[in-house]
C-alpha cells in the first residue's frame, strides 16, 4: 500500500491501528503475489460491499459444506473448495447460544474467530456510555483479523444474536495457511476493502440524506442480507433495538423513533419487539433513494 493510499485512509478517519494492519495485509498479498503461487484471476476482487444473500442458508447442519451454505461476499464463499476445506479444518470448534460475546473490545488477543452459522453484530463504546452498532456479520464470515495482524487489542465487541457455530483460529496457524493458500491472502484483502468501502457508504449517507432517507436505506439493506420472506413481508432476523438502530444510521433515538412511526403509517413496515417486518419493499428503496444494482 502506497503512503497516498494510507493519507487517504487517515483523512477518511480509519484509525491508525486498523491502517496499520491493512498495510499489513497489503505486505503480505505482495510477498504471496512476488512468490508467482497466485493463481487466482485479480478480478476476483470483490467490491459491492454487501453480503447478498441469494437463497443461501445459513445451515446449523455438520457435513462437507459448499459456496451456497454462505452468503456471498462472505470469506468461506470467496475461497475454491479445496481452500475452504483447509481453513474449516483450523481451530477449535464451538457452539454457543444467544447472547454470548465472542470478542470483548480493549481486550489483548490476537486469534481469528470463523463464524459458520449464525449472526452477531460488532459493537462499540461511545465516550457517552452508549454501544455503537458497527456491523452485522454472519456464518461464513472472519472476525477479529485487525488484531491478529496488528497485535493490538480488540476495537469492538461481537456478541451473538442467536445460536452460533464458530471455529477460534490462533493466529500463527492462520498466518501459515494463507502461506499455504495464497488465493485465501487475496480474498482477505477483497473481505477489507469491502467493510472499508461499506464503511465509507454510511459516512456518505450522513452528510448526504436525512434521517428517514438513511433509516429506509439502512432498513432495505438489512432485509436484502438478512432478511426472510413471510406472507406478512420480508422479516430482518436482526434483533436490533431502537439505540443500536439509532447508532448505525447516525441519528439520535428520539429521530429514529419519529422515523420508524412515519414509515409505518405510510405502511412501508411494521414494528415488533426487537423486529422490523418490511411490508413494501419496493416502496422503501423508492424512499431511500436506492439504485436498482443496490440489491
Amino acid at each position: 500500500m502506497t503512503i497516498d493510499v494510507t493519507e487517504l485512509l487517515l483523512a477518511t478517519g480509519w484509525p491508525p491501528a486498523q491502517i496499520l494492519g491493512v498495510v499489513a495485509l497489503q505486505a503480505l498479498l505482495g510477498a504471496a503475489l512476488r512468490s508467482g503461487q497466485l493463481r487466482y484471476a485479480r478480478g476476483r476482487l470483490l467490491f459491492d460491499g454487501s453480503h447478498r444473500t441469494e437463497g443461501a442458508k445459513l445451515s446449523m447442519r455438520r457435513g462437507e459444506p459448499s459456496a451456497q451454505d454462505w452468503p456471498t461476499g462472505t470469506f468461506l464463499r470467496r475461497l475454491d473448495p479445496a481452500v475452504r476445506r483447509a481453513l474449516l479444518d483450523l481451530g477449535v470448534h464451538r457452539t454457543v447460544r444467544n447472547g454470548q460475546i465472542l470478542i470483548h473490545e480493549g481486550i489483548q488477543e490476537s486469534h481469528l474467530i470463523l463464524l459458520e452459522a449464525g449472526l452477531t453484530k460488532v459493537t462499540a463504546a461511545l465516550p457517552d456510555g452508549r454501544s455503537a452498532l458497527l456491523s452485522l456479520r454472519v456464518g461464513g464470515d472472519l472476525i477479529g483479523e485487525m488484531s491478529a495482524l496488528n497485535d493490538k487489542p480488540r476495537s469492538a465487541t461481537v456478541t451473538t444474536c442467536g445460536p452460533t457455530r464458530y471455529r477460534v483460529i490462533p493466529r500463527e496457524r492462520f498466518s501459515h495457511f494463507l502461506r499455504e493458500h495464497p488465493q485465501a491472502a487475496l480474498e482477505l484483502a477483497a473481505m477489507v476493502s469491502d467493510r472499508l468501502r461499506w464503511s465509507n457508504r454510511r459516512r456518505i449517507d450522513f452528510t448526504s440524506y436525512g434521517v428517514s432517507v438513511r433509516v429506509a436505506r439502512v432498513i432495505a439493506e438489512l432485509s436484502r442480507t438478512h432478511g426472510r420472506s413471510s406472507r406478512d413481508g420480508v422479516i430482518i432476523d436482526v434483533r436490533l433495538t431502537q439505540p443500536e438502530l439509532a447508532t448505525i444510521c447516525g441519528a439520535a433515538e428520539t429521530t429514529i423513533q419519529k422515523a420508524l412511526r412515519e414509515l409505518r403509517a405510510d405502511g412501508l413496515i411494521d414494528i415488533g419487539y426487537r423486529r422490523i417486518t418490511v411490508r413494501d419493499l419496493a416502496g422503501l428503496r423508492q424512499l431511500g433513494q436506492l439504485d436498482p444494482e443496490d440489491g
